[in-house]
């Protein structure tokens, strides 16, 4: 005789009903907050980058006090206010001056295309014969070639970017409205993160359907990855295009900060990064008939650009982050062409997560395995 109770279908169905009715609202609440991901996305990695100074600031006032709560909430909206003007003056200002600089840039390049002078003729005269050599004459070009190539390549894309400053130019006033919109967003949820971030992480959690210890585990490896990509890669590729501003304007190179931006966004792939812009710049000088200043140039920019990538990276990271640099770099660049800009953070931090749930579901297996 089986003693055990039969199920009740009625309650398994009213299970899954709940269930569906679940992921329903579930795909409704993602759907909802889609729109502001990125506003989100950025917040939370400010806030967590910020909150330990924060932390120490409100460790010792008592939140269950009229005076305490009102405290606490003066705090975050000064570190609110903080951290936007670190982070968004300083972007505004390189944004403007990176747009006139294109611009500028942009103009310079046509205007020496059409006089092409005999230094830059000569330097594709080498190249053509470079080409040759190499080919072992299967491919035969000549100077007249590549300078027609470039002009043709050079313009279109100038062209493109001269529009674009133009239009931004135009519609100036939308745009500025837009700012002000997307720094209003960022305020408010920076703000209340400063203020209930604690609350607002275990409301969070209570969603998560998993163990406590396995909770844990993954809330600290989000904040180490989170802090550890931004010190590793985004503030490493911050100072790199720093030093190679300053280098460029030193030596003058016309659009120092255009090619600043530029080098920032190249660091992150690995073994070439910056190399791909002070390189040619060099080879540019050189072949301008400024030899010395462009050996000189390439030298000091080996050193010190593309140098601090091999210094500061490693005491950032300290091997927190333990993947390996090929797999960094198909996750960023998987993550911008998916997300992209927030594919920077993104990228990487869904290829360790994955690494990371899979480690802890393998710990599982194996601790719920029956024995044989």
């Amino acid at each position: 005789m089986n003693d055990s109770l039969p199920e009740n279908p009625r309650h398994n169905i009213q299970s899954y009903i709940l269930g569906a009715i679940l992921v329903l609202l579930l795909i409704a609440v993602l759907r909802l907050f889609t729109p502001f991901f990125s506003f989100l996305l950025w917040s939370i990695l400010l806030y967590v980058i910020v909150s330990p100074i924060h932390r120490r600031v409100v460790k010792n006032i008592n939140t269950k006090t009229i005076a305490g709560n009102l405290l606490h909430k003066f705090w975050a909206l000064v570190f609110t206010f903080a951290t936007l003007l670190v982070i968004c003056v300083p972007v505004f200002f390189v944004f403007t001056a990176f747009l006139r600089q294109a611009m500028e840039l942009g103009r310079s390049i046509l205007e020496t295309m059409a006089v092409s002078p005999e230094g830059l003729q000569d330097f594709y005269a080498v190249l053509a014969d470079l080409i040759r050599n190499v080919s072992a004459e299967q491919i035969v070009v000549t100077a007249g070639d590549i300078d027609l190539y470039m002009r043709t390549f050079l313009s279109t894309q100038i062209q493109n970017i001269l529009l674009v400053g133009g239009n931004i130019v135009i519609n100036i006033g939308t745009f500025s409205i837009s700012v002000i919109v997307y720094l209003l967003i960022m305020t408010f949820s920076l703000f209340f993160l400063f203020a209930d971030g604690p609350y607002l992480s275990r409301l969070f959690l209570r969603t998560i359907p998993i163990k406590e210890e396995y909770i844990v585990t993954l809330t600290s490896k989000f904040l180490d990855i989170t802090r550890n990509l931004f010190l590793g890669y985004i503030m490493v590729a911050l100072m790199q295009s720093t030093v190679a501003f300053i280098i460029f304007t030193i030596f003058r190179v016309n659009g120092a900060l255009v090619f600043s931006v530029i080098t920032f966004v190249l660091v992150f792939i690995p073994m070439i990064g910056a190399l791909t812009i002070w390189l040619p710049l060099g080879i540019v000088m050189m072949a301008s008939g400024n030899v010395a200043a462009g050996l000189l140039f390439m030298a000091l920019s080996a050193i010190f650009i593309s140098g601090i990538d091999n210094i500061l990276r490693p005491i950032f990271l300290k091997d927190r982050i333990q993947l390996h640099p090929l797999i960094i770099f198909f996750a960023i660049l998987g993550g911008l062409v998916v997300f992209g800009f927030n594919g920077l953070i993104l990228g990487p931090m869904l290829v360790i997560f994955f690494l990371t749930v899979l480690d802890l579901f393998l710990t599982e297996h194996r601790i719920n395995a029956p024995s044989s």
